[in-house]
């Protein structure tokens, strides 16, 4: 189990770390002080940072539907919330 929790670690560390660069990139291009060879280059990073952040979500995302099998390995598909905080997440209040 010990090593399930350094993985979920390292996971949300790199999540993380991708997503402070995505916001520094942003950050720059938003100032407006870069030039047009800069702003693609910084946008480049972006879309690859940005790419790497949903493969890291995915997995994540896959993970989460491993965990919820039940004991006879049948899946029991909890649909994630739409991020509205009223609905969603647990349909059939079984955890």
């Amino acid at each position: 189990m010990y090593e399930v929790r350094e993985e979920m670690t390292d996971e949300q560390g790199s999540f993380d770390q991708v997503l402070a660069q995505l916001r520094g990139i942003v950050e720059r291009l938003e100032g407006g002080n870069l030039t047009l060879e800069q702003s693609l280059t910084a946008f480049e990073e972006g879309v690859r940072l940005s790419r790497t952040g949903a493969r890291i979500l995915d997995a994540a995302e896959q993970r989460v539907e491993i965990l919820l099998r039940d004991e006879g390995g049948a899946e029991r598909a909890v649909p994630f919330g739409n991020g509205g905080g009223g609905g969603g997440g647990d349909p059939g209040g079984q955890r």
